[in-house]
């Protein structure tokens, strides 16, 4: 488990206490590596001079004690110099591996409306007869036989089995559940998906009703006659389309005028259902002992349409005459004897046999296996003799045999038959108008699945047993005189089928176009989909009028589609979608335990939710893959669509639990170690200071921050605001929505975070600390350079800034400091050239590398090209180390120019030791801002004392010095490119620091000696100029004397000035043009006592840079020549 310590100021008893608790000591101590040397070594003298803090070796600390490097020699033992670690690089020796509410009310219209207590139903009459009215329909009357005689007993049985298993795995809510428990995106794209499911049912039942109408009612109605056999198909479908749309347009209006009559018509419509069942299993139970008559005329094994003729023969007596029969002239040239006739009629005879030999005759073996058919071939008889031709002369189309109609095959014949088994949501929409939904919508929906589950299995059993193999083949009946065929079975006649059908298609309509509006109705009014919103309007008692006509629409197409065999897979697809969602919602929810998933019933398994999604996955690509994929390309769509357009809604869908249990188990694996150097990325802690409004003042920060991460790994934007958490919550809010609104602008994607506290520096100390969860912590803060440190009254903000540098050391973190943000480029720009240069002085672990190769894949600094600049001192190979860098590179396969640059030992200059007097003089000021007056005058005298002391020999004239230092606007953070330090001798010099001349002010009295006044002032400019320069008006004595002035600190803060001003004007020389300069951040003293001084070396080593970025790394690999 993850074990995290914040640490935070302890009151001035503190200290006591905690050292008398030896556990929270322990805790407490730091590593004895980032105690000072003297600490360490404990021999009381410090060597500053060597870069090693506990080396022995005097000859190699001498090695290294140079005064360019002196600004990192505090690091040398944790951060080596490039030129020593390139050297162990050569061969890669040393190289590591690296709710708001939890519905919504229902608006106010509803609300003042009038409360209409419905009548409520039971689990009988309000689930299980409307499930078996929606269940058993068109497909069980018009296509189960057909099924039957193409797929065998053996194979339809397991079709039956897997959609009955299918279906009886999703007894549960369809849209409503779906989006509440998978959220509103889920929701609403399968729930529109299950709205054009029952649209397309509605249609498929209307043809359906048309077909029965036009195929065994009344044929005579057809109004498009086909001139020949070939024809018939065509001409059918066109008397689909005509009728089908007569029969929306009624059933619509019907449904508009108001869905109480279809309400009292349901009974009548489930009681024809029911009879014509009970008439089927009375046929079947009849057929066994009297089978009824129904003869089939067979040529060969070729069986006959009874269309044309009534006899079954070729020759007929009449009398002592042998005459020909109306089948002689559907197959010969004319009606006599000697006329020419088709090959197979003449070599072939011709044979009757029954077309229901019932149950007992032992036909079952028979049809035991498939038959599948190619579309065109006629419906031939296993076992019958018969001879075929000899030169594969086609089959005359015109001739008298029953085709099929369309090639099958088994998945075809799933996708057909499955909306047979799709009326099980009929009880769960119904749930407003039960008495108790809870214990009757599985109780009802589990009986009715099982009622309609044995019916189906038997009616394949039995359908098989009892029909004739040749006859359950034969889609439309030709072969029994048209007739129904599963009618021929029924009992006491065809009739009690065909019309019992009939009106069951009409109410299965009826319902489809019922509940279709009121479900895009309730889509419609949850808001999700926002140019859905007209249709929830409706009339004044709630009919959905706009739903209505647009279901009326979407149903139209299915009719224009005209066949009943290629619109049942389009609405198997849907109701599939919706079944394997229902399962994955229960199945969720369980296996997440979320407290608000309580249900009654109590005999499941979540084993079984994910066995029907699975069913359901597997049926929408055996059904027809490229509708299963259409069907998804749809759902996508609209998922995609709700997401970034549609209404927030927080309903406490088991997706966030899901995504939160996920969540948990990736941050407990992050708990088992440190990512590999492979996956190291910087995962940033952004800092940003708000002004008084809560409004973020250095955008570019965040601009940087999406250059950096392009969307990738954590970042945190943090601020901290000071007060107390009572006072301060509402603009700390104000304050997040701000930073969130500007990451979303910025294309920022991460998390934000804004602390109150009672000071800054204890704020963006819990930030570092605490931010992050578990392993999925920050690695890398991102921090602005302090603007106008200097100017700050109390001088809290570069004390802040040197602890967060410190803290970040000491936790590990790397460290990047943006020095003029506002000068950072925003994501729209693009530089269309330049270079991105990177100083590496001493090895950060490869941050320096990293950081470029990153910003270079975003659009900003794409064109930028990236040089490497490193610094080799006179005992290096400069030639070596820049072949070793590239080769280093090479590996490590990044692009970019190598270039080493020397820096030989050379005098410290005039204007080092101005700019370190300068420096000193006012850390030493600042300190005595809190004192007395008398105590301030007391301390300055003395630091005075000091630092004339140097002089004294050439002028011991009684002398005074006073420090001016140039003021800097408080507008702007921009430093002036001079300094100017005084020498004055002035008995009334004020005791705090007055403002400087101008830059372009000269000096006074220059060139003359005045025993009482000496007054100097040196620029870089000048100091660079002075070893070219002629005889200067000042003496050689007063030149002489300013160079014998030192510091009265010691001689660090000299060579460390020496290193700021030399790498300065090297970095300025090669890279005063580049887009960005990236350097080493040297670590602050280890001597809290300089801390004064550090931020001067800083200014220094950066000043005449444009864009800076100041790396620290964070002490471990983060890069690495591995794939």
């Amino acid at each position: 488990m993850s074990r995290r310590f914040t640490v935070t100021s302890l009151p001035p008893a503190a200290p006591a206490a905690a050292a008398a608790d030896p556990e929270s000591r322990r805790h407490s101590v730091a590593d004895p590596r980032r105690l000072p040397r003297e600490d360490v070594k404990g021999d009381g003298n410090p060597k500053e001079s060597s870069p090693f803090i506990n080396s022995t070796d005097t000859e190699k600390g001498k090695e290294y004690d140079g005064k360019n490097m002196a600004l990192f020699e505090e690091e040398m033992d944790t951060s080596p110099m490039v030129s020593s670690l390139l050297s162990g690089l050569a061969n890669y020796t040393n190289l590591p591996q690296g709710s708001r509410e939890h519905e919504e009310a229902e608006n106010n219209e509803g609300g003042k409306k009038k409360p209409v207590q419905a009548p409520r139903m039971g689990t009988f009459m309000g689930v299980y007869l409307p499930c078996l009215q929606n269940i058993f329909g068109v497909i069980l009357f018009l296509r189960l036989t057909w099924v039957v005689g193409i797929a065998g007993i053996m194979e339809s049985f397991c079709m039956v089995f897997i959609c009955c298993s299918c279906f009886f795995s999703a007894a549960g809510g369809s849209y409503y559940m779906i989006s509440r428990s998978l959220g509103p995106e889920f929701g609403g794209a399968v729930g529109l998906c299950f709205y054009l499911g029952t649209t397309f049912a509605g249609a498929m039942y209307i043809l359906g009703t048309i077909e029965i109408l036009l195929a065994y009612l009344f044929p005579a109605m057809a109004i498009f006659k086909a001139e020949d056999a070939s024809g018939e198909a065509a001409a059918m479908l066109n008397n689909m389309r005509v009728y089908g749309t007569c029969v929306l347009t009624c059933m619509a209006t019907v449904v508009f005028v108001g869905v109480k009559y279809v309400n009292k018509f349901a009974l009548v419509f489930l009681g024809c259902v029911i009879l014509s069942i009970l008439a089927i299993y009375a046929g079947v139970i009849k057929s066994a002992f009297d089978p009824p008559n129904f003869p089939i005329c067979l040529l060969g094994n070729r069986t006959l349409s009874r269309h044309g003729f009534d006899v079954c023969a070729k020759l007929a007596w009449e009398g002592n005459e042998t005459v020909t029969t109306q089948l002689w002239g559907l197959f010969c040239s004319s009606r006599f004897l000697n006329a020419t006739c088709d090959e197979y009629f003449t070599r072939n005879n011709v044979t009757e046999i029954q077309g229901i030999p019932g149950a007992a005759s032992g036909l079952i073996k028979e049809n035991l296996w498939s038959s599948y058919l190619t579309k065109g071939v006629i419906v031939e008889r296993r076992g019958m003799p018969s001879v075929g031709l000899t030169d594969g002369t086609p089959v005359d189309m015109d001739h008298p045999y029953v085709f099929s109609d369309m090639t099958s095959y088994f998945t075809l014949l799933v996708g057909i038959y499955f909306p047979s088994v799709t009326g099980i949501m009929a009880g769960s929409n119904r749930s407003g108008d039960l008495r108790d939904a809870q214990k009757s919508i599985p109780t009802g929906t589990i009986l009715a699945i099982a009622t309609t589950s044995a019916v189906y299995i038997s009616s394949v059993v039995l359908f098989g047993a009892c029909i004739e193999g040749v006859v359950l083949r034969d889609k439309f009946g030709e072969a029994v005189n048209g007739n129904l065929v599963v009618g021929t079975l029924a009992w006491p006649s065809p009739w009690v089928i065909v019309i019992g059908s009939f009106f069951s298609t009409c109410g299965a309509g009826l319902q489809s176009l019922t509940g279709a509006p009121r479900l895009l109705q309730a889509i419609s009014r949850d808001g999700i989909v926002p140019f859905l919103q007209v249709f929830g309007h409706g009339k004044a008692n709630g009919e959905p009028t706009w739903a209505l006509l647009l279901t009326a629409c979407i149903c139209e197409i299915g009719i224009l589609i005209a066949s009943l065999d290629e619109v049942a897979p389009i609405l198997s697809m849907f109701f599939l979608m919706c079944y394997m969602f229902v399962n994955l919602a229960c199945a969720v929810q369980t296996l997440l335990r979320t407290p608000n998933w309580r249900p009654r019933f109590r005999y499941y398994h979540w084993t079984l939710s994910f066995l029907g999604m699975s069913l359901c996955l597997a049926l929408m690509f055996i059904c027809s893959w490229y509708y299963a994929l259409v069907a998804m390309l749809i759902a996508g769509l609209i998922y995609k669509y709700i997401e970034y357009r549609g209404a927030e809604k927080e309903w406490g869908d088991g997706i966030r639990g899901l995504s939160l249990s996920a969540a948990r188990y990736a941050l407990l694996r992050l708990e088992e170690g440190p990512p590999h150097t492979k996956n190291w990325r910087p995962q940033l802690l952004v800092l940003v200071r708000v002004d008084q409004d809560q409004n973020v003042v250095h955008p570019q920060l965040l601009s940087l921050t999406s250059q950096l991460k392009a969307g990738k790994g954590l970042t945190i934007v943090g601020s901290v605001l000071e007060g107390t958490f009572l006072d301060n919550h509402p603009q700390a809010q104000r304050a997040e929505e701000s930073i969130r609104r500007l990451m979303e602008a910025e294309k920022v994607k991460g998390f934000c975070q804004v602390v109150i506290s009672s000071n800054l520096r204890d704020g963006v100390s819990h930030l570092i600390q605490s931010g992050g969860l578990g392993g999925l912590q920050h690695n890398t803060v991102l921090v602005g350079w302090p603007r106008n440190w200097r100017q700050k009254e109390d001088h809290q903000t570069w004390r802040n800034f040197i602890e967060l540098v410190r803290e970040t050391t000491a936790g590990h973190l790397a460290l990047l400091v943006t020095k003029n943000v506002s000068m950072f480029p925003g994501n729209p720009e693009r530089f269309s050239e330049g270079s991105i240069d990177v100083w590496w002085i001493v090895h950060d672990g490869g941050m320096l590398m990293l950081l470029p190769f990153l910003l270079r894949h975003h659009k900003v600094w794409r064109k930028c090209k990236m040089r490497i600049f490193t610094v080799a001192q006179m005992d290096d190979n400069s030639i070596q180390m820049k072949k070793d860098l590239t080769t280093f590179l090479y590996h490590l396969r990044i692009t970019a120019e190598v270039e080493v640059v020397e820096m030989h030992e050379s005098d410290i200059s005039a204007y080092t030791y101005e700019k370190t007097l300068v420096m000193e003089q006012r850390s030493q000021i600042l300190k005595q801002m809190h004192l007395t007056k008398n105590e301030r005058e007391r301390e300055i005298q003395s630091i005075t004392d000091e630092s004339r002391g140097s002089i004294r020999r050439k002028n011991p004239a009684n002398t005074r010095l006073r420090l001016n230092v140039p003021e800097e606007t408080a507008g702007d953070g921009e430093e002036k490119p001079e300094e100017e330090v005084q020498l004055i001798h002035d008995q009334n010099a004020p005791s705090c620091p007055s403002s400087s001349p101008s830059p372009g002010e000269e000096p006074e009295g220059e060139g003359e000696t005045d025993p009482e006044k000496v007054h100097l002032t040196w620029t870089k400019d000048k100091s660079a100029a002075e070893k070219n320069k002629g005889p200067s008006p000042v003496s050689s004595e007063g030149i002489k004397d300013f160079f014998s002035m030192k510091p009265y600190g010691n001689q660090s803060n000299v060579r460390r000035m020496h290193t700021a001003v030399r790498l300065n004007e090297v970095i300025v020389n090669k890279s005063r043009d580049a887009k960005l300069v990236l350097l080493n951040m040297p670590g602050p003293p280890r001597n809290r006592n300089g801390d004064e001084n550090y931020m001067e070396f800083l200014e220094v080593l950066t000043e005449q840079l444009d864009r800076v970025m100041l790396v620290r790394g964070g002490g471990r690999e983060v890069i690495t020549i591995y794939s």
